[in-house]
């Protein structure tokens, strides 16, 4: 700890979106305490969204479904520190027992559930000017982004995969949405085409490798680590993807985003901020829930969004941010 800093241990939310979601906090405490110097404990899907914060001593990893062992390994780990400010996202009882001049743990709120964003604004009682997500990329991240995005005109950029096939858009409206979009008399007509997802998802690639020519085609699927296609995000002139934690980093990097729903709460899950949109086919999610109250695993309630009403949104959303993103 070097000298006059402000030591602040910062549990992130168990889940990669809720963790993207709430990412804010860290950008305003941030900005409050210049100081400040933070150990973050983290999923170890949602760790490497923090490797470029500034002020970082270290990240901790803490699986989701964390036993009892594991917290009580953490609380030895950072019990003997004098902590500033403690802020736990995952409501754990260790929080309570570390030593710190001041504490924010997440707990359960009266009344009906709010956006996760807002959630944790609550946290640190900034719910009236909840901070948006905000993920820190250092000048060798962006270059390295850059460099992988250079090329001309605008990009199309797309993440077609989810962690459930109930939530998957289906791969081949993908294709039929990016090909009307960039095709002639399309919108974004002579764009390029990104597409971004995790390295076990590289079979979404080959159904939409063909849309564009070769050199129009920018391939990011496990080539790309998650804060490199967090900044590569910045270049994109919008975004089309399911309700995954890939569509919250799209909307943090500030592209035009839409966001695909179907068995998902956009309530609470929608993309955040001014240029960032949801989609959804003709049930509501609580009609769905109705329908499948287990939310089956195996069906995929994505089949009444149609190309052509992703296309309005895309097209609407295109025109919207002309002037900001054009």
């Amino acid at each position: 700890m070097t000298h006059g800093s402000f030591p602040i241990l910062f549990i992130t939310a168990s889940a990669f979106e809720d963790a993207v979601l709430s990412s804010g906090l860290l950008a305003k405490l941030r900005e409050e305490i210049p100081h400040a110097r933070f150990t973050i404990v983290a999923s170890p899907a949602a760790a490497p969204l923090f490797a470029d914060t500034p002020g970082l001593d270290e990240v901790i990893l803490l699986p989701e479904n964390s036993s009892r062992r594991r917290w009580f390994a953490l609380w030895r780990k950072v019990r003997r520190r004098p902590w500033g400010l403690v802020v736990d996202l995952r409501g754990s009882a260790m929080a309570s027992f570390v030593r710190t001049k001041r504490r924010a743990i997440l707990r359960r709120q009266p009344g009906p559930p709010v956006h996760k964003v807002i959630e944790a604004a609550r946290l640190l009682k900034l719910e009236d000017e909840p901070p948006a997500p905000h993920i820190f990329i250092s000048p060798e991240t962006e270059a390295a982004a850059a460099a992988l995005t250079q090329g001309e005109g605008p990009i199309l950029a797309l993440a077609p995969a989810a962690d459930w096939v109930g939530k998957t858009w289906p791969l081949e409206r993908f294709a039929q949405l990016a090909i009307r979009l960039l095709g002639e008399g399309g919108a974004l007509h002579g764009a390029r085409l990104m597409v971004v997802g995790a390295a076990h998802e590289t079979g979404v690639v080959a159904s939409l490798r063909h849309v564009v020519p070769k050199h129009r085609f920018i391939d990011l699927v496990g080539k790309a680590d998650l804060l490199t296609s967090h900044a590569a995000l910045r270049h994109a002139r919008l975004f089309v993807g399911n309700d995954t934690g890939l569509m919250h980093m799209a909307a943090a990097a500030g592209a035009p985003t839409l966001g695909l729903f179907g068995p998902s709460d956009d309530t609470l899950y929608a993309p955040w901020g001014a240029h960032a949109r949801v989609v959804r086919g003709a049930r509501s999610f609580e009609q769905i829930r109705l329908q499948d109250p287990a939310l089956n695993q195996s069906f995929c309630h994505m089949m009444d969004l149609s190309v052509d009403t992703v296309a309005r949104a895309a097209y609407d959303l295109l025109a919207q941010t002309e002037t900001s993103h054009g």
